[in-house]
């Protein structure tokens, strides 16, 4: 109980934060005409992508993922917010269940073949779980996952030694300790099956998942550690959904684009 309610406190104090930068730089006229060209080019580019599900993660209300979303829609894309059934405290093969009805709804809705996917944390062990045991390859273009205990975290597995037993009854938590028998599963063969290109995000200050390198994924996946090119930037777990560094290279993914993170980006 006390992981949980503090899980959801972390939550929804996410929610109250979102950072906006506007910059108006002048320019000389030709060079305002290539500008206002090369900006409708990329608009007309991201009216044409696939939309974009942001998958929220363990005790992730929708409301937290605001802030992500707010810049995917700023940046053009048609934007949904995935919150897990039961906050994700559930059994995680389930979830992703439901999370494929969730896909189809949003391809129905939107007239789209393929949509992209940007997970936090849990959300993204629920995506991976759909596009290697349910078949989700055919419908997903992009994966992005931030924060994502690829390969588990030592934060689940000493949650007894707070005196909460076993990650205190919370299935989830107890699949994503290291060596669980679902991650075992999950990671068995291909980690990136099908034609989806994947991007992994992961921070060195990501108190929740430790050690910081499960984050990343094996077979041609493109594993970014933020500080790798920005070593100055400090950016927690909650704070890879609001950190605008961390959103300069979801949104290089989502273009297929070179790794190219904002250092100074808000």
């Amino acid at each position: 109980m006390l992981l949980r309610k503090t899980a959801l406190v972390l939550a929804l104090a996410t929610a109250a934060v979102l950072a906006t930068t506007t910059a108006a730089t002048a320019a000389p006229a030709a060079t305002a005409t290539a500008t206002v060209a090369t900006a409708t080019v990329a608009t007309a580019t991201v009216a044409a992508a696939n939309p974009v599900i942001v998958v929220g993660g363990l005790s992730g209300v929708a409301v937290a993922y605001e802030p992500i979303a707010a810049r995917l829609r700023g940046d053009g894309y048609r934007t949904f917010i995935y919150q897990l059934p039961n906050l994700g405290l559930g059994d995680i093969p389930t979830s992703a269940r439901a999370f494929a009805s969730y896909v189809e709804q949003v391809r129905a809705s939107t007239g789209a073949s393929t949509v992209d996917l940007v997970a936090h944390s849990e959300g993204g062990l629920v995506s991976r779980y759909y596009l290697k045991r349910l078949g989700g390859t055919a419908t997903i273009g992009r994966y992005v996952s931030l924060g994502t205990p690829q390969y588990g975290t030592y934060v689940a597995n000493i949650v007894a030694l707070l005196g909460l037993g076993s990650c205190a009854g919370i299935v989830a938590c107890q699949q994503m300790t290291i060596g669980s028998a679902f991650l075992a599963d999950l990671n068995a063969g291909d980690d990136t099956p099908g034609g989806v290109r994947y991007t992994t995000i992961r921070t060195l200050q990501d108190e929740l998942v430790r050690p910081t390198g499960n984050a990343a994924v094996n077979d041609g996946a493109t594993n970014v550690l933020i500080q790798a090119y920005c070593p100055l930037r400090v950016v927690g777990h909650l704070g890879l959904v609001l950190d605008g560094t961390a959103y300069t290279i979801v949104r290089g993914a989502l273009v297929d684009g070179p790794v190219r993170p904002n250092c100074l980006a808000l």
